[in-house]
């Protein structure tokens, strides 16, 4: 935005006209709590938080938004039920994680997000079956090893992955079957060597692959002529880095 472009608020019906601008805590076009822009109230506000509370209760939702950020929580409980979703998120990244529960349900999947990102992770099995796949992608990634094989078979793939990369090795062995080749990838990658020998024979190059960095040399060595080249590659890596060890 060029500086033409910049929204400048009518200084005139500022309250603080003869105040804080005479004491350059204001500054049309840059730092203006009155101004429909939310780069300026940001930097107003930044400046001069003590003017964050009386911006809850404002008409505009950005002003709630971006006052929430620096009023005392206190005040920000206010506007857990805000009707715009910005200043719910706001909220819920102020209040302390023991008072999410009630977010948990939120009809914006970014509220949710931001709660199953907050949430302590033992509680986070409560958003297992959350509807939106994001949610329980940000479920996976935090909520704690034993809960993870409540989403070995969710009906998303992203949402599977983040469970292959997290699962204990030596339970990887549920996800040999996934549907999805780069789920088993993931999971061939950091299975248990025996486990991943299992997996040599995999369709998919890239699912052979992974298992190829993991089985046992005397399993791989059945891959030295494999359809692609990339995994004949580490095969022959693989092999001649045990030559190099056994001579030295």
């Amino acid at each position: 935005m060029s500086q033409t472009d910049t929204p400048r608020a009518d200084c005139t019906a500022c309250p603080h006209r003869d105040t804080l601008r005479a004491a350059a805590r204001c500054e049309p076009g840059d730092r203006c709590l009155i101004a429909h822009s939310g780069r300026q109230i940001e930097r107003f506000l930044r400046l001069n938080p003590e003017f964050a509370v009386g911006c809850l209760q404002d008409a505009f939702w950005e002003r709630r938004a971006i006052a929430v950020r620096y009023a005392p929580v206190e005040a920000v409980r206010t506007l857990a039920h805000d009707t715009d979703e910005a200043v719910r998120r706001a909220v819920v990244t102020r209040l302390p994680p023991e008072e999410l529960a009630a977010f948990i349900g939120d009809s914006d999947r970014e509220v949710r997000i931001t709660v199953a990102s907050r949430l302590p992770p033992t509680r986070l099995h409560v958003m297992l079956g959350d509807p939106d796949y994001l949610v329980r992608q940000h479920v996976a990634q935090r909520i704690p090893h034993g809960s993870l094989s409540r989403l070995v078979h969710d009906e998303d793939r992203e949402v599977r992955k983040e469970v292959a990369r997290r699962l204990p090795s030596f339970v990887l062995s549920k996800m040999a079957a996934d549907a999805d080749p780069d789920v088993r990838a993931i999971a061939a990658a950091r299975m248990l060597p025996d486990d991943a020998a299992r997996m040599l024979d995999d369709p998919d190059w890239r699912v052979r692959l992974g298992a190829v960095e993991r089985a046992p040399l005397d399993a791989i060595r059945a891959c030295v002529d494999d359809e692609d080249q990339d995994v004949r590659e580490q095969v022959w890596a693989r092999l001649n880095e045990k030559r190099t060890k056994d001579t030295t």
